[in-house]
């Protein structure tokens, strides 16, 4: 039986997570020729039960299709692996005669394929493993940027801007809207809220990331600011955002809901920052939640993020083509006027169970809008952004 390369897809997935797919199922083709790529059904969850299916087989047309399906086509998962299931994986692998080893997924993905790469060396199993990166968190180190950010980013960007056209022409109704965010510790996505925003009277008109520790007194503050100023507010927040004591908001309203790496997964802030702006303001608010609506429309998808998610893909194929292992494929942005991006690689235990935070310097002082610097980076991820008119 011919060795084979074993590609699978974990964690919260992205529009783009797919290119990737893609781009690995194209590349392992002209290496090693049709007929030796298999597929993890649900990741390293499905692989212990033996689930793997075909992927060599899959036509151009297949693969041109694939690259602009959202989501995990094979299906993904959260299962953070006990030494005994790393073992377990480790014949499962062997008995599909795996040789090399592809997971596209973020921090936790990491840390699974950098704890496989090392059992195969101490059970002398000559396997290789490398990494795609993938999250719309943005929070991997060692790259400049992750695929998945730039299409959320896109997202969050315009529908903000079209929340914010609702809550201005709602406000003698709901003066306030509340939109939450992805973004499990990190306010990559929530920043991304201001990309669009032209005109100080535009929305949001409060962005609260995850970075910063957060005041109820001090954000009521911002609300009633801009009710004065502009008649109405649209505020968007990342879904984690903390207390100074490193309480989450709204981890006191409901039942713990945590996955196996310990993640919350149930928390409501916007719910109870509405409920405070009502009663501590007098005036009606409102909450959106994407949910993941945002990680998942094709719609907002941005075609450099498809782009650069696919060569991603390529890349780690060409890097276990090359000898390596252990690694995972990152973006370099290349300096000069003109965004480009080179790929390198990073060894794998730099990047696991490790989060890139947001700089601070990346939002405005009065947390209305962000920086230039904040456009700067993210504008060629993202693309051209909506543009419209007011009369009131």
């Amino acid at each position: 039986m011919s060795q084979k390369l074993v590609v699978g897809q974990s964690g919260g997935a992205t529009v783009v997570i797919n290119a990737s797919l893609a781009g690995v199922i194209a590349a392992a083709n002209e290496w090693l020729g049709h007929g030796r790529v298999a597929g993890m059904v649900h990741g390293v969850e499905g692989a212990l039960g033996g689930n793997f299916v075909d992927l060599g087989q899959l036509s151009a047309s297949d693969l041109c299709l694939l690259r602009r399906t959202p989501s995990a086509a094979l299906g993904s998962c959260r299962l953070k692996l006990s030494d005994d299931d790393i073992a377990r994986l480790l014949d499962r692998l062997q008995a599909q005669q795996a040789r090399w080893f592809v997971y596209i997924g973020g921090n936790d993905s990491a840390d699974t394929a950098d704890r496989l790469s090392h059992a195969a060396k101490s059970a002398g199993y000559a396997l290789q493993v490398a990494v795609v990166p993938k999250t719309i968190d943005n929070d991997l180190v060692g790259t400049d940027h992750c695929p998945g950010y730039g299409s959320i980013a896109r997202y969050v960007a315009s529908v903000t801007q079209e929340a914010g056209c609702d809550t201005a022409a709602m406000r003698k109704v709901d003066q306030v809207k509340v939109i939450e965010v992805m973004g499990r510790n990190t306010g990559w996505v929530a920043a991304a809220a201001g990309l669009a925003k032209r005109h100080p009277e535009d929305p949001p008109q409060v962005i609260w990331p995850a970075e910063l520790p957060f005041c109820i007194d001090r954000f009521l503050s911002l609300v009633e600011n801009s009710l004065e100023r502009v008649g109405h507010a649209t505020i968007v927040i990342s879904e984690t955002i903390r207390y100074g004591s490193g309480e989450l908001v709204g981890a006191s309203s409901r039942p713990e809901v945590v996955d196996s790496f310990g993640h919350r997964r149930d928390l409501r802030p916007a719910d109870v920052l509405c409920r405070a702006i009502s009663q501590k303001l007098g005036v009606r608010a409102r909450w959106d939640r994407p949910g993941t609506l945002q990680r998942s429309s094709m719609a907002y998808v941005s075609e450099v993020d498809l782009a650069e998610a696919e060569l991603a893909g390529r890349d780690a194929v060409r890097a276990l083509r090359d000898g390596h292992s252990g690694v995972m494929v990152s973006f370099l942005r290349t300096p000069g006027p003109v965004y480009g991006i080179e790929t390198g690689l990073v060894p794998l235990e730099r990047v696991a169970n490790r989060e890139r935070k947001m700089p601070h310097e990346f939002l405005a002082k009065d947390l209305g809008d962000v920086s230039d610097a904040f456009r700067a980076y993210a504008m060629p991820l993202v693309g051209e952004l909506p543009h419209f008119r007011r009369l009131i």
